[in-house]
């Protein structure tokens, strides 16, 4: 992973200092809230329902173990025992005090992390493919260029107060598992006729009250363009997107209205005078940085394990844990963990500080000292040997950590909602709590096959509603929870964005209304069909058909 150099050690510890005299005039009322917020948003400080909240970037979502024992460390000293992982690999604290802040920042500073421009109008954390670097149908490593975006995104004079905030996402794979699509811009590595490796850039993917998917603005381009290119990107949309509503100011909103060719053709025009310039990027920095990711020294592990192959056979809990958390690695004898952190009565997402300090342990003892973030609110230990996997299994059922439910309906994402966030209109957390419990049959769920279910309290979409196969929204009625049903959503390569069923139900009703999706399914499934391809192949008809039949 990434190490800071000493530029990067200065400029951190600067940003900390500038803050700890922020909050200080803060509190003793030199500074107005109105004041303090382009701070303290700066700093990926929030004021929620209850408390503060930071959210803490983990770019492209690799943690090392101290920085895991870190982060648990201020989940005990400084927030109530724990932290909540969210969709774009960052960890966010509920609690915190104001005062406390800027030694939350200066121990992050300690050990290579910060919150920088985790919030507001700038470039957001840049996020990548949680299994980048270690899945078997990678075309390249797509960090070393998430890495390089950060460097030039950061504090960066021109981004620093765009029209509205801005996320990027990077992958190598056909297999789309950061979704790009629903990023304001997308990157993925493809190789051209020629066999030469470059960039495939999609523009104008988001959610929100407007979901839209992203565009190909070009199917290829050198690397040694790919700063040059997309600060033209966001040149263009800089100076022309709204700054006179918010809900119109993404760059979604400006290629929509002003249409692909023509912000590509203003685009291209602002790359014209700069392709040759100083924004080139060198080969040399290009490895410099592919240094930094190299695949660590592999042992000659063996792709079969007697104890494995006995456990398959002999422990049915162990094989429902194997065929759903463990994954194949591009290194044969090494296998991709997940921990799932979708566990009945916990918050989705939500990790205790005494957790964060087993997964340092076990991540030291089981996978080379690293800890990988992901978009479904979970964590992967990417570099497992085989034969390690039942001793393994065993210290994660004894934290928590294993349930057997990746992709399955149960891994669901969900938003903090109305019992935190100031913005939201319904509860998501007891929603999500709800559908966990009514689903404990793990065969039934096993049988289900992948769906993936995403919840959000409000429109603003936080919990993914318009990506799920199943989405739930919470919407208010004069003054009460409703909650609306999309079908068709996907996040993946072959993205969609959910559609509404009909009309919302209440807080009482939405758990047996999203039952009532899932019999129609059993019904309608052919063999051992997916979710998606059976509505796909069946339409929105029969689903609102069953949903409605007794109004």
């Amino acid at each position: 992973m990434y190490q800071y150099d000493k530029f990067d050690h200065q400029v951190v510890s600067e940003r900390v200092n500038q803050f700890r005299g922020q909050v200080e005039r803060r509190i003793k009322g030199e500074l107005t809230e109105e004041e303090f917020l382009p701070l303290r948003l700066q700093n990926g400080v929030y004021l929620q329902l209850h408390a503060y909240m930071i959210r803490v970037a983990i770019p492209y979502g690799i943690l090392s173990a101290t920085q895991m024992r870190r982060l648990a460390h201020i989940a005990r000293t400084y927030d109530k025992g724990y932290g909540h992982f969210t969709t774009r690999q960052n960890i966010q604290y509920n609690w915190p005090k104001l005062e406390d802040i800027p030694d939350i920042l200066e121990s992050l500073a300690d050990v290579e992390m910060h919150a920088i421009q985790t919030s507001g109008n700038c470039i957001r954390n840049i996020s990548a493919d949680q299994l980048a670097g270690v899945a078997g149908d990678e075309l390249e490593d797509p960090r070393p260029y998430a890495e390089i975006l950060r460097q030039w995104s950061t504090f960066h004079p021109e981004f620093a107060h765009l029209p509205r905030k801005f996320k990027f996402a990077l992958t190598g794979s056909d297999n789309d598992r950061a979704a790009i699509a629903y990023h304001d811009i997308g990157y993925k590595l493809v190789a051209n006729e020629a066999g030469e490796v470059g960039f495939q850039i999609f523009v104008g993917g988001g959610m929100g009250r407007t979901p839209m998917i992203g565009k190909e603005i070009t199917p290829w381009i050198e690397k040694r363009h790919l700063l040059a290119y997309t600060e033209s990107m966001l040149r263009v949309y800089n100076g022309y997107g709204r700054r006179d509503n918010k809900y119109k100011a993404r760059i979604k909103i400006l290629v929509h209205e002003m249409g692909i060719e023509e912000y590509r053709r203003r685009v291209e025009e602002d790359f014209a005078r700069s392709i040759d310039g100083a924004m080139n990027l060198e080969d040399s920095e290009i490895a410099r940085m592919q240094a930094f990711f190299a695949p660590p020294t592999y042992e000659d592990a063996p792709a079969q394990d007697a104890e494995v192959n006995a456990l398959l056979e002999s422990d049915k809990k162990f094989a429902q844990w194997y065929s759903r958390n463990v994954e194949a690695h591009k290194q044969a004898g090494y296998a991709l963990v997940s921990l799932s952190l979708k566990t009945k009565g916990v918050p989705p997402g939500d990790v205790t500080a005494d957790q964060m300090d087993e997964i340092a342990r076990i991540a030291d003892k089981y996978s080379m000292g690293q800890i990988r973030t992901t978009h479904k609110q979970n964590l992967v230990l990417g570099d497992v040997r085989i034969q390690d996997l039942p001793d393994l299994w065993r210290e994660l059922k004894k934290v928590s950590l294993a349930d057997p439910n990746i992709e399955t309906i149960t891994d669901l994402i969900c938003c903090p909602g109305l019992d935190f966030c100031a913005l939201a209109n319904a509860r998501s957390i007891p929603i999500a709590d709800r559908i966990l419990n009514q689903l404990d049959d793990l065969d039934y769920v096993h049988d289900l096959g992948d769906i993936r279910m995403n919840i959000s309290g409000c429109i603003n979409a936080c919990g993914h509603h318009h990506a799920g196969n199943i989405g739930i929204l919470g919407v208010d009625k004069k003054g009460e929870e409703f909650y609306q049903i999309t079908l068709g959503g996907s996040s993946q390569t072959d993205a969609s964005i959910g559609k509404i069923v009909g009309p919302a139900f209440s807080y009482d009703d939405i758990v047996p209304a999203v039952t009532n999706v899932l019999e129609t399914f059993v019904s309608l499934r052919e063999d051992d069909e997916r979710f998606l391809d059976c509505y796909r192949r069946v339409g929105m008809a029969p689903f609102k058909e069953r949903l409605y039949e007794n109004n």
